[in-house]
């Protein structure tokens, strides 16, 4: 009788078409080196959109981060080419949780779609000092290693605000600076 409702489910999942979760997974561990070059190509486009002025720069950026929080690194063209080409070169990988890079990603989308909003509401100058706000965290990612989405990630789980079974391997992280 499990034999058939084995291939039942089977049967079921084969119909039922696209595997959502694997659709919107979010690899973990993540390279943090990978991150890292993700993130100061972030900042170096967000440095050219805010001294070129160019809105649609906005609009791109948030794009980045909404196809990296959904999708992971699959879909992201900065993710692809710092997963696939950039990170490989600097040798082995660095691997840490990928909750709070998830998390971090998820900030990156609502504060670069904010700054996409405010600009396209004629509010120019809003836009350019959340973007600002943006290339300080990218950096501090990029540059010195510290993920601002981490801590604040890190934060919240020890105050009881996300789950412990979020983030196991995150229990041991120590965020110190807070």
């Amino acid at each position: 009788m499990s034999r058939q409702s084995d291939s039942t489910t089977s049967a079921a999942t084969a119909t039922a078409g696209v595997d959502w979760r694997a659709v919107f997974a979010f690899p973990n561990p993540v390279n943090d080196y990978a991150a890292r070059i993700t993130a100061g190509l972030v900042a170096l486009l967000a440095v050219a959109t805010l001294l070129t002025g160019f809105g649609w720069g906005l609009v791109i950026i948030a794009a980045g981060f909404w196809l990296r929080v959904l999708f992971g690194p699959r879909i992201s063209p900065l993710a692809l080419l710092s997963v696939k080409v950039l990170a490989p070169r600097l040798g082995r990988a660095k691997l840490v949780p990928g909750p709070p890079k998830r998390f971090a990603q998820g900030i990156g989308a609502a504060v670069s779609t904010a700054a996409a909003a405010l600009f396209l509401a004629n509010l120019a100058p809003a836009a350019w000092s959340l973007l600002a706000v943006l290339i300080v965290a990218a950096s501090l990612e990029a540059f010195a290693g510290f993920c601002l989405g981490c801590a604040i990630f890190g934060f919240l789980q020890r105050r009881g605000m996300i789950p412990e079974d979020v983030c196991e391997a995150c229990n041991n992280i120590s965020l110190r600076q807070l």
